[in-house]
Parts: C-alpha cells; structure tokens; sequence
C-alpha cells in the first residue's frame, strides 16, 4: 500500500502525522495505522521552519519511492551468471585423485595458494571461457561456482611454477589415467605442431622457424602423443628451430620409462616424421612402425611399381563409385643410419601400401594448377626470388656471370607433382598387418590433428603473449590437461558418440544465473546436454535449478 501525511486540527493547532495504509484481510478492505507523530505546525514553524506541511511532504514522497523499489531487484557489481560446464572435468580430475599427489610439491615449496585449486581452476576457466590469464582471472575464475582464493600475481607466479614442472604433471595424470581409465598403447600416435609468438625478436625459447600458419614471428614446438584410443599421453615443447623428428624419439622413450611400458607399441606418424633415424629407433626400442611416405621421394623402381595398373583393388560407396584404390607388397628396402658415428646401410623388410585417391588427386591437381599460374605471374613481372615462396620449386633460376639471372618454369618438377597427385604410400615394419588395418590404423591419425585444432580454435592457445618460458610452458600444460579431460569424457564416458568440437560448445554454453532464490539455466536445449542429463542422472536439463541442485552437479562423482 502506502503512505500519507494525515492533518488533524485540534484546539486551533494543525498536528501532522505519517500513516500508512494496508490491506487487512478481516475487514476485506483497507485499514490505516499510524507511522510516525510529527507535532503541530505550529511547533514547527516557531523553531524555524518556513513550511512543515512541504517538508513532510517530501519525506511520505520518499518513504512511497522506496516502499516502490522494496520489491525490485537492482543490479550488481557482480556478475549472476556463472559457469558450469566443467562440472564432468571436474568429476574426472576428482575421480583421478590427482589433488593428493599435488600437495605433495607443498612440501618442498612454501607456497601461499593451494596450487591444486589454481590448477584445476585455470583447467576449468579455459574450458568454459578461453581468454587471456589477466581476462581469466578478472572476469571468468569470479563466475566459476566457488571462486579462487588467490591474487593476479600467485596465478603467474603459479603457472609459472607448473611450466618449470610440466613434464612431472603431464607424467602424473598419464599414471593416473592409466590406472582409473586404462591405455592402450599397443599403437601410439604421435605428431608435432607449432605456436607463435605476437614479438619481434627471438630468445632462447621462442626461435624463428618453419610456421604451421605462415606466420614470421618467433614459434615454440610442440610435440603430442596419443595412446591407441586418441587419449593424449605425452607432451614435449620445444624451441622454435629445432627439428620436430627427435622429438617423437625423445617423447617415446620417456614414456616408456616413466610408466614402465614394456610391451611393443607401434609409432604412427605422418611423413613429416618419417626419416630413417626414427625407424631406426623404433627397431632398436623392439617396437613398430607405420609412418606415411612421400611417393615423389621413391626410387625409379618403385615408382615404377606406384604406375603400373596391375594387382589394384578398389573400394566404392554404395552407388558404386571408387572411393580409392589399394595395393601392396612385401620386401626388404635400404635405410641409412648413423651408428655410433658412421653412416650405415640396413635392410629392413617392411610391408608398403599404396593407395590412389581420385577427390585428392583432384583436388593436388587444382593446387599445383594454381601455384604454376601464381609462378608464371611472379616470371613475367620479374619478381625476386625471394618473393615466390612455396612456388620457387616450379622456377628454375639461373645465375649468369656479368649478367642479370635468367627465370623459367620448371616444367619437369610441374609433370612430376601432376603425376604422382593423388597418390599415397604408408609403410610399416608390421608385415602381418592387412591392407585394411593399415589404412584404418593411419587414418586415425586425424585425431591427433584434432587435438592440435582443439588447443588452437576450441581453446584459443595462440597466439601467445606471454613473456617468460616456464609461464609459456605452464600455458601449454593448462591446455593439453583440458585437451586430457575432455577426451576422457569423450572416449570413455561418452563412447565416441559426439564430436570434440560439440562437447567444448556444450561446456562454454551451460550457464546458470542467480536470480531471489533459484538459478536460472540459460543453457540450449540439445542431445547432448539430454544424453549427459541421463548418463549422470543429474538435473542438466531442468530451467529452474535451486543451490542443492547446483552442487549436486559440481559434485558429481564418477
């Protein structure tokens, strides 16, 4: 209801009096009762005021505004929204009783923040709201259902402390892993990417090199290793101008002695990491290999073999088009090694296979089309060499003495790559292998791309404007663990049945805001939240969630 300023006259004086009015549900009507007594205007106005019926006035006008606004929610400077999609991360790392094994570094370290909580926090925050860590700190850890206790400087002076260690951590979630979830690492696959650096010149760590995006800045590697079922379980970074192919030796051999990994695995790799030492190392190590092998690199006898029609198998869909074509032998081939010093030739019998794809020989076709037209362009305006690029390899270049050098197409090197488009040759020391299970077994090689694709797009790893290594490499562990995590739920929890790029945008989607008194969830409707609903028996779907319901989200157990 409201108020009112009441005059009574009584003996020649005018007494003022605040009421206020109200429903009373007896009388079924309104009833009034007194607020506050004021004394006569008379009283008033002797002690000095000009006009006590205007003053009160003002003050019943105020005592209805604020009664109006009683009942209206005003705005805060905090934010009601608040993130939940990491609550099946959160019940991973929970179920792999990792916060154990960190508390342990309390003891060699005087810390003043629990490491575990920035840890698995800056996990968390990069999975649902990937952004800078200044921008993380401030604007997502505050909205994160129980918020950080720690300052701006203890999360760098944290993450830094991870980067110093991230080969210790990456070791003891691949343990952990092992022994709540299983690997399987008969077959490994392994692959090497690169990260650049938003700087000018280079240090010690972030070098020059050859750029996966085109990119000139300064780069840092990053090499990753996938168990059989695509769950990351190695990392190494690198500096920038370091060769990827040790890489995969260094990571492999120090996988297998941190989890005594005994067993043979098989290296899968792409051509980029093909190269004699590495199928030397497998050897050694008493395991495998099944690497892709550039068919242009072949000698003329087995390019010879790739030509010839004979003994091709096809594989159509089911309106009977060639999907690709496949055949295969069996013999011994010459690799030469470094051994202790010397330069050594071994024969080494491996089983080739060689597939012929039309969509890519179509699709090379265009490519190479292209770059010979954008090389005959840089000829005729006679553009520095420097200027071709990727396309120097169709030019010849001749330098003349005295004279200004002379720039033709090579047309040699444009037949051969025409030739040979569409073409491709794996190679594997495991002979007993059916031609189908080398071609299935290699293309899951995409996964490990995926991951790559994930770090860089779903959780925005680069470019990279940190400035001191162990924070860069501390980054670096932050996103490979939410990598770890999320393929966790989506291999072993989820059976493969959603895509990565559709578990990360269920994760930054679900998000509740705190109204009175329940929490509204502001989450799409889709399968997947339905499906994970039902899997967890967990409220996901529900519009209204009360603060009992929230924690039993967060504290899902596994």
């Amino acid at each position: 209801m409201a108020y009112f300023l009441k005059k009574t006259k009584l003996k020649n004086r005018t007494y003022l009096a605040i009421y206020e009015s109200f429903y009373q549900h007896d009388k079924k009507g309104t009833a009034h009762k007194c607020y506050q007594s004021l004394g006569s205007v008379e009283t008033h106005m002797k002690n000095g005021m000009s006009d006590p019926i205007a003053h009160f006035q003002k003050e019943v006008d105020a005592l209805n505004k604020a009664k109006k606004d009683e009942g209206v929610l005003q705005i805060s400077d905090k934010s009601p929204m608040l993130y939940l999609g990491y609550f099946a991360l959160k019940g991973i790392m929970d179920k792999l009783k990792i916060k154990k094994y960190v508390d342990y570094f309390k003891l060699t370290n005087q810390f003043e923040f629990d490491l575990y909580s920035l840890l698995s926090s800056l996990v968390y925050a990069r999975s649902v709201q990937p952004c800078s860590k200044s921008k993380t700190f401030h604007e997502v850890l505050p909205n994160l259902y129980q918020p950080c206790d720690y300052s701006y400087d203890q999360l760098l002076d944290g993450l830094a402390f991870l980067g110093s260690n991230y080969e210790k951590f990456v070791e003891l979630f691949t343990v952990q892993v092992q022994d709540v979830f299983g690997l399987d690492t008969s077959k490994t696959y392994f692959d090497c990417t690169n990260f650049y650096f938003e700087i000018d010149r280079e240090d010690d760590f972030r070098m020059k090199g050859p750029s996966k995006e085109n990119q000139k800045s300064p780069i840092v590697g990053l090499g990753l290793l996938l168990d059989s079922h695509q769950i990351p379980i190695g990392m190494k970074i690198y500096p920038g101008n370091e060769s990827e192919k040790p890489v995969l030796r260094h990571v492999i051999r120090d996988l297998k002695k941190q989890n005594n990994i005994t067993g043979k695995t098989i290296h899968v790799a792409d051509k980029g990491l093909n190269c004699a030492q590495n199928v030397a190392f497998s050897k050694a190590n008493g395991d495998g290999y099944l690497f892709s092998k550039s068919v242009k690199g072949l000698s003329e006898k087995e390019k010879v073999w790739v030509l010839l029609d004979e003994d091709y198998k096809e594989v159509k869909d089911k309106k009977g088009n060639v999907l690709y074509r496949y055949k295969s032998c069996i013999d011994k081939f010459p690799y030469t090694v470094e051994h202790e010093g010397k330069k050594i030739t071994v024969q080494l019998t491996e089983k080739r296979l060689l597939t012929y794809n039309p969509d890519l020989a179509h699709k090379k076709c265009f490519e190479i089309n292209r770059m010979v037209e954008k090389a005959r362009a840089l000829t005729v305006s006679q553009a520095k060499k420097n200027d071709y690029g990727e396309v120097g390899k169709y030019v010849n270049f001749t330098d003349t003495k005295g004279k200004k050098a002379t720039v033709s197409i090579n047309q040699a090197a444009i037949d051969k790559d025409l030739l040979f488009a569409g073409y491709n040759l794996l190679v594997t020391s495991e002979t007993d292998m059916t031609d189908q299970d080398i071609y299935t077994t290699y293309r899951h090689l995409w996964r490990i791309e995926e991951s790559f694709r994930i770090m860089k797009s779903d959780l925005d790893m680069r470019p990279v404007f940190l400035q001191k290594e162990d924070s860069i490499k501390g980054h670096f562990l932050i996103c490979y663990l939410a990598v770890l995590l999320q393929r966790i739920l989506q291999f072993k929890l989820l059976d493969d049945l959603y895509p990565a790029s559709q578990i990360f945008k269920a994760m930054k989607h679900f998000k509740v805001a705190k109204t009175d008194s329940k929490y509204l969830n502001l989450t799409p409707a889709s399968k997947l939240m339905s499906d994970l609903s039902d899997l967890f028996n967990l409220p996901l779907t529900n519009l209204l969630l009360s603060e009992t319901q929230i924690k039993s989200i967060l504290n899902l157990k596994l």
